[in-house]
């Protein structure tokens, strides 16, 4: 029996497999800790969780309107319009299965095989999957660490061709914690205009940044709101990534793209989460703001623990969770330090070449756990690399 030949194009998402070798090792006795996924260590806040449980008692266990509920909808329309800048409608909003449901439809929706996609490399590694499932080639953006993570502008309108017809965006960024200035923003939105590109822009760690970064949404740029989808969800920011909610917020032109795709595939989000997630936006904001505070605090502990360790090099993030060292100068490869990290201090990190060929010298570590974790990590780390087990 044979498969789809357009199997052999997709990817897939280290994180996971890689959290399955370490729990084998974890079954077989070895002592683990975890800094390998991109999830908030912390339950949803309460007072959604019990709007979600009133919901399920209150009866709200049939399908929804294919785009969210409008509640959810008017509700995402008026936070998107005071926290990112831009006037969005309820119409133009998407509720869809996780951030990747919106990913899916941007690629599905405006790329033929043949075109290019020009995505973040380091990047989120599902960007480049998808873009090869259609048919299409993805073309890497680099983003170095010489650059505090953000792309250069010069160097990206180089990549551009006439085969080129979206543009992906990340800030903050996954794996790299970098966030795009308003300037780096105002030039590339001039680069989409004068190229006639579509952009996707996933804001999904928008809230999380610190040090008084200033997260801008491209959409909220002169003449990019007709061009941008915008992704955002609800899984880092009130961590509900077991709810399964993201959302787009889309051009007007595409709205019946959306709507036949979301059609044609998940029918609609689950009404009691959604529900859930109308009180995410509407509540109390204390937890979020309680959340942030504690990643920065990880985010220093980390950063100043890999710097302490010889050979490691880490930038500061200003964004999301994640922290992502230069690991060249301890003599090993990304992926084989995070091998010889899993395998012989039980410490489970991912390889920078999961996230593209630029992150070769890189691991990526998660921040998203304790303090008390990330001390045991550092502590683990340092004596596998001051060891003799290291040649």
């Amino acid at each position: 029996m044979r498969i789809a030949a357009r199997m052999g194009t997709i990817g897939t998402e280290s994180a996971f497999e890689v959290t399955m070798r370490a729990k084998a090792l974890e079954a077989q006795g070895r002592s683990m800790v975890y800094l390998q996924i991109g999830e908030p260590d912390f339950d949803t806040p309460v007072h959604v969780r019990e709007a979600a449980k009133r919901a399920l008692d209150a009866g709200e266990t049939h399908y929804a309107p294919f785009a969210g509920i409008p509640a959810l909808r008017e509700a995402i329309a008026a936070d998107v319009t005071a926290r990112k800048g831009f006037a969005a409608d309820p119409s133009q909003v998407f509720v869809t299965v996780g951030g990747k449901g919106v990913m899916l439809y941007a690629i599905l929706g405006l790329v033929d095989p043949g075109n290019e996609v020009l995505v973040p490399d380091p990047g989120y590694p599902i960007y480049e999957s998808l873009a090869r499932f259609v048919g299409a080639t993805p073309v890497p953006v680099p983003i170095r660490m010489a650059n505090d993570f953000r792309l250069d502008v010069d160097e990206l309108a180089s990549l551009v061709t006439p085969l080129t017809r979206v543009l992906v965006l990340n800030s903050p960024a996954n794996p790299t914690g970098g966030v795009l200035t308003r300037g780096d923003l105002e030039a590339i939105a001039g680069l989409a205009i004068r190229h006639d590109l579509w952009v996707l822009t996933d804001e999904i760690y928008g809230r999380i940044v610190y040090d008084g970064a200033e997260h801008v949404s491209i959409a909220s740029l002169h003449g990019m709101a007709e061009r941008t989808i915008v992704l955002d969800g609800f899984s880092k920011t009130f961590a509900m990534t077991g709810w399964r909610l993201g959302y787009a917020i889309v051009p007007t032109s595409l709205r019946e793209t959306y709507a036949q795709l979301i059609i044609n595939t998940i029918s609609c989000a689950p009404t009691f989460a959604q529900l859930g997630a109308v009180e995410a936006l509407t509540g109390p904001q204390g937890d979020v703001e309680a959340m942030v505070r504690e990643f920065r605090l990880r985010r220093d502990l980390i950063v100043d623990g890999l710097n302490a360790i010889p050979g490691i090099e880490c930038r500061r993030p200003t964004g999301a969770f994640y922290a992502f060292p230069s690991v060249a100068a301890t003599g090993f490869s990304g992926a084989q330090l995070a091998d010889r990290l899993l395998h012989e201090a039980g410490v489970c990190v991912l390889a920078g070449t999961a996230f593209g060929g630029h992150g070769g010298d890189h691991i990526r570590i998660s921040y998203a756990t304790s303090q008390a974790n990330l001390t045991e990590a550092l502590t683990r780390i340092r004596g596998f690399l001051d060891g003799p087990g290291r040649a």
